[in-house]
């Protein structure tokens, strides 16, 4: 497989760093081809500007429009190309980068913002001008799994956890972002208690990673329902006999 790494932590030295290298090392032993965007050591503008898409600064920015534009007449700004070719060449996106805020860094909140331009990751129709998302699109065929520190204890995102159960509070990337777009998500690797991780508990952490690598390219994706499996209505809500009277961001898995 094609692997993307990307990772999204200020410090090369942190449990993340390791982590990163720990992944890449098995990557490669595992025989796929890797490419890897560290957002921070590449100094990252997370920031979408007009100059994304040599836009004229005196008319007015309508993103989703431009950045189609640029993108189908090969004037978007080098650095989004560039990164925009390595999702293009992957088999497999992996997002690596610890849970701040119960969300991504903003670095890497930006990396989607300017990469995934309508027109390549969103906007995309079929051939009767009907959308193509939430199972469909042009990254169809593509994996993506993500792969979190938290401080936090796994209990606080369980079920009755006070921050939320760590898969509904992932649902924006992995539902909103990696599914939309077409993807396969596959499970998260999350590794808990990050600012007090023994070092036992670092040599699990590790070998979860490796075995969760190593079953990449076979692993059973998260069962979301796709938007045209006929199980919502036009306004795109689950039809009233679809899990009646369930509600909550589980209703969305099948």
């Amino acid at each position: 497989m094609n692997v993307l790494w990307v990772y999204a932590h200020p410090e090369p030295r942190s449990l993340n760093g390791a982590l990163r290298d720990e992944g890449l090392h098995t990557l490669k032993e595992l025989g796929h081809d890797v490419r890897e965007s560290d957002l921070y050591a590449m100094g990252w503008n997370p920031v979408v500007t007009a100059a994304d898409y040599a836009h004229d600064p005196g008319g007015r920015l309508l993103v989703g429009k431009a950045s189609e534009h640029a993108y189908r007449s090969g004037t978007l700004s080098e650095d989004v190309r560039a990164e925009l070719e390595k999702l293009a060449w992957a088999d497999a996106v992996v997002l690596q980068f610890p849970l701040w805020w119960l969300g991504p860094p903003a670095i890497l909140k930006g990396w989607v913002d300017r990469v995934f331009v309508q027109g390549f990751a969103y906007g995309v129709k079929d051939g009767d001008g009907r959308p193509l998302r939430y199972g469909d699109g042009k990254l169809t065929g593509k994996r993506a799994m993500v792969v979190t520190t938290v401080g936090a204890r796994a209990a606080g995102f369980g079920a009755r956890g006070i921050h939320g159960e760590a898969e509904q509070v992932l649902f924006g990337i992995q539902h909103g972002t990696f599914f939309y777009t077409g993807m396969e998500v596959v499970p998260p690797v999350l590794i808990y208690g990050a600012h007090h991780l023994s070092a036992d508990e670092y040599s699990g952490a590790g070998a979860e990673l490796r075995r969760r690598l190593r079953e990449l390219p076979d692993a059973e994706p998260i069962p979301f329902r796709r938007e045209r499996s006929g199980d919502y209505d036009d306004d795109l809500a689950l039809r009233p006999d679809v899990v009646p009277g369930d509600t909550g961001l589980a209703v969305h898995r099948s």
